[in-house]
Order: structure tokens, then C-alpha cells, then sequence
């Protein structure tokens, strides 16, 4: 992201850190003027914006602070641990009158845009099913909290099956009302917490979505497919934080590989968000899009808890 800030022509003024010589070492190695332990210091720091990486748990509180000192706000995904929460902190954006975005990379890839293109361009027909292959392996640097901490939002469908369920909706242009779901522990999830993940969400337009997310799968190839009345779009290796995969398009004519314009995902997203704040249109993702892939992401959870179909509410 720091990368992405600057290539997008923003400046990174400070950070704010729990541990202070984890925040000076951090500083001192990206080229960071100051580094901070108290969020009034970083809110008072002479900033325009607060880009929001910490544990989950904290998002709304650093959130609502960020909106009263009147900071513009990118904040990770999940937005919060509860919908109430997440309401909070876009209702706070907006009566502040700063901008929010919700850092969902995926609908910044190449990949994902060309195949929601193909789909408004009639290239497949109406829509049918979808099927997302999103399980992959959760490398030894960004376990920690994800496998250990219920309290922080670890497991597998806060942390990936929240990336689905919005770029599910941006590439459908359609919004999931319901969901069922099973998790697996398989070795990784600590404390009770999933680390797998398979389900099935119901689109308003009767599209039926396919999803299988995992932190424990090495060698699985991710994927996101959309099959229509008419043809069918296959994208490959694109659930990927990196500007790369392909998109095959098949229909009764054959097959042909979509045109693919790879760019930097984190930098496009910055650069959108600049712009919205410069008063240029809206973040790729917005706050409310970070409401509704929460509700998503909940609804996954009790539905495989109760075993049973589990409506989404969207409402904002």
C-alpha cells in the first residue's frame, strides 16, 4: 500500500503503531517521517487521509475518530465485526463529509473487469451460475491473528470470503440475498476458527454462486467463473493480490481469450480514491460495498453454524 500511495502521487506522513519500536523500524525502513503510537498524534500530523490496516477489531473505533478530525478513510476489509458497527462508520464518513473506501483490491483486477464487461456486453447471455475458487495456502508472515484471534475477526470467511461476496456482487452487478455454508478445520484454525470454507449464495436475478475458500490448500489454482445461457466466462489464477490471469470466453462460436490489461490492483484502488476525494467520482469500493460484503461474510457464518439457508441483509 505504501507503495501504491506514492505511485498514485499521495505522501505516507506517518504511522501509527501499537508496539513503538515496531512503528520506528517500520518508519525508519519505508522512508516514513514519523512514527507514533497515539492515534490523536497521527490524526493531528498534518494528514488528509488515514489508510486503515489494523486488526479488525479496531476498524470502527479508528474509523469514527478518523471522520470527527475530518481524515478521508481507506479502510481493510472486513469493515467491522458487526453490521451495526460498519453502519457506524459510514454514517460517520458521510456526516462528516469525508470520502470512504473499503480496500476490496479484487474489483480492481483486470481480470474481474473484463469479465464483468463481457457479461454487460451480452457476450454470455443472462447469467446462470457463477463458481469462485478462492482457497489457497496463508503463508507463515500473515497467520498470527488469523488462525488465533476470534476477538480480532480471524478465520477464513472474514478474512477471504469477504473478497467474494464483493466481487461477486461488482462483477454480476447483483446483490445476494441468501446463503448456505459448511467450514473445516483443517489444521490451521486455532481456537475454534475456520480455515475452510465451501458454500452457495442466491442472487436477486436467481444466479446461483458457488465458493470454496481456504487457508490451507498449497497447490489449488484460484479462479472465478460465470456461466450464462449463451456462453461461458472462465478466469483463471485471478484471486490473486498480483496483476495477473487470463479470462477464456466460450460460446457456440469457440473459444477466445479475453483482452487483458494487467495493472497494479492496490495502485488503480488509491488512485480512484484520490480521485473521489479530489471530488472525482467514487472510491472502486465504497463504504456502503463494505457494509455488504460484511453482511455476506456474517450470514456465511450463522449459515454454517445453523445449518441452515441464511438471508443477507443489505440495508445500509
Amino acid at each position: 500500500m505504501i507503495e501504491a500511495i506514492r505511485g498514485a502521487g499521495g505522501e505516507v506522513v506517518a504511522v501509527m503503531s501499537s508496539d513503538p519500536e515496531r512503528g520506528q523500524r517500520f518508519a525508519s525502513e519505508n522512508g516514513i517521517a514519523t512514527a507514533t503510537t497515539s492515534l490523536d498524534a497521527l490524526l493531528g500530523s498534518g494528514i488528509d487521509a488515514v489508510y486503515i490496516s489494523t486488526t479488525n477489531e479496531h476498524h470502527c473505533s479508528q474509523t469514527l475518530a478518523a471522520a470527527a478530525a475530518g481524515k478521508h478513510v481507506l479502510c481493510e476489509k472486513p469493515l467491522a465485526l458487526s453490521l451495526a458497527d460498519a453502519r457506524r462508520m459510514v454514517a460517520a464518513c458521510k456526516a462528516a463529509g469525508v470520502q470512504m473506501g473499503t480496500n476490496h483490491h479484487l474489483r480492481n483486477a483486470a481480470t474481474h473487469r473484463a469479465i464483468h464487461a463481457a457479461i454487460k456486453a451480452g457476450h454470455i447471455g443472462k447469467p446462470l451460475f457463477a463458481r469462485v475458487f478462492h482457497a489457497v495456502y496463508l503463508p507463515p508472515h500473515l497467520q498470527g491473528w488469523r488462525i488465533e484471534r476470534p476477538g480480532a475477526g480471524g478465520g477464513v470467511v472474514l478474512d477471504i470470503t469477504v473478497h467474494d461476496a464483493d466481487t461477486m456482487r461488482f462483477v454480476l452487478d447483483d446483490n445476494p440475498v441468501a446463503v448456505t455454508a459448511m467450514t473445516s478445520r483443517g489444521g490451521l484454525g486455532r481456537a475454534g476458527l475456520e480455515d475452510g470454507v465451501m458454500g452457495v449464495v442466491r442472487f436477486e436475478s436467481g444466479l446461483i454462486a458457488q465458493f470454496h475458500d481456504a487457508f490451507t490448500t498449497r497447490y489449488a489454482v484460484t479462479g472465478f467463473e460465470v456461466h450464462g445461457e449463451e456462453g461461458s466466462l472462465i478466469g483463471t489464477d485471478c484471486m490473486t493480490q498480483q496483476p495477473k490471469g487470463e479470462v477464456l470466453l466460450r460460446t457456440k462460436d469457440g473459444e477466445r481469450q479475453l483482452t487483458i490489461a494487467h495493472e497494479n490492483l492496490y495502485l488503480r484502488a488509491v488512485r480512484l480514491f484520490g480521485d473521489a476525494v479530489a471530488g472525482r467520482g467514487a472510491p472502486s469500493a465504497t463504504g456502503e460495498d463494505g457494509i455488504k460484503s460484511l453482511s455476506v461474510a456474517l450470514s456465511t457464518r450463522e449459515a454454517a453454524r445453523t445449518g441452515r439457508e441464511t438471508s443477507i441483509d443489505l440495508t445500509i
